[in-house]
């Protein structure tokens, strides 16, 4: 099979086509014939830093959409040909994709193999951020760093879904500014050191719930910018900043919380919780609520290319790889 690896760390050049021997599922796995599959700023991070990469050469990719292709020892559930998302470990840049059956959804009716393939990651990450990790009530006002990359589109949306009173967002660009406001968001601020202006758009209070996919002086600012027994939820270091560190003196004034999530983290420990987070995400796309729109979308041998728009950081929305017609 056509597999995307790199044996290397470094730029989007180490991105190179392989032939490889398509994986066999093991015992409660599924292999899966790849339609599309997700790129994601965490596969940057693979071929640049060795993120979550066992060992060299590495196939990147953490989710795929497609149709199964054979069952694993145990699993049941699916059938060879069904129409299914997957969140897997890795190796999602290759025509056979392997996945834990714990990790394989069956699609929503009336969701196609392309709108699918934005699925497993962002909308269970986003869903969670805001409600089973960030415990969002109605009338809270939100505070969305990255907010016209794929899981800030969706946040965005789903906030207002679910009542929140105020949505602001955090972007890189006057272009990005403009396409989160078209998708859920009230006031959108560019560039850094972002609280003075979330404090002086709530009247001084600040936000109820931050969310903080960047680290070191964004999460600073993003806890700078929390009302009165605000929290924030961390969910990723785009940065690549030192880990964060919180204790008494930030967090005993104003009774913040600092919360963290991880989707991957959760599949491993937690497979059930994920299946039902991520139940309900999907429904809010089977039901209209939310759309996460593909705004790119290359050739699997283009894999370089589609890492080349997401690393300039003029991306928006979902970026995908078209493995099968």
């Amino acid at each position: 099979m056509r597999a995307i690896q790199f044996q290397e760390y470094g730029g989007p050049e180490v991105l190179r086509v392989a032939d490889t021997s398509a994986p066999e599922p093991g015992p409660g796995q599924i292999t899966v014939d790849v339609a599309y599959t997700g790129v994601n700023f965490a596969d940057l991070k693979a071929r640049a830093e060795g993120y979550r990469v066992p060992s060299l050469p590495y196939v990147p990719g953490l989710e795929v959409s497609g149709r199964v292709r054979a069952l694993g020892a145990g699993v049941e559930g699916f059938e060879v040909g069904q129409e299914v998302a997957a969140l897997t470990e890795g190796g999602a840049y290759a025509e056979v994709a392997l996945a834990d059956a714990t990790t394989v959804f069956a699609l929503p009716d009336g969701v196609d193999l392309r709108t699918a393939a934005t699925l497993p990651t962002v909308l269970p990450t986003a869903h969670a951020l805001l409600h089973e990790v960030g415990r969002l009530r109605a009338g809270e006002t939100v505070l969305v760093q990255g907010a016209a990359g794929g899981i800030g589109t969706v946040v965005g949306q789903l906030a207002k879904a679910g009542g929140a009173g105020a949505v602001y967002g955090v972007v890189s660009s006057e272009a990005k500014a403009k396409y989160a406001l078209e998708h859920g968001y009230d006031e959108v601020f560019v560039g850094d050191g972002f609280a003075a202006e979330v404090r002086a758009a709530t009247g001084g209070r600040g936000v109820d719930l931050a969310l903080d996919p960047v680290g070191g002086d964004a999460f600073r600012d993003g806890l700078a910018a929390l009302a009165v027994f605000g929290r924030l939820v961390s969910f990723g270091n785009a940065s690549s900043a030192e880990p964060w560190q919180v204790g008494q003196p930030e967090l005993y004034g104003t009774a913040l919380g600092v919360f963290g999530f991880s989707i991957l983290s959760l599949a491993k420990t937690a497979p059930q919780a994920l299946r039902e987070v991520a139940a309900r995400a999907f429904a809010k796309v089977a039901d209209g609520t939310v759309e996460l729109p593909v705004t790119a979308e290359f050739g699997l041998a283009d894999a370089a290319d589609a890492h080349r728009l997401m690393g300039a950081r003029t991306s928006t929305g979902k970026l995908l790889l078209r493995v099968a017609g």
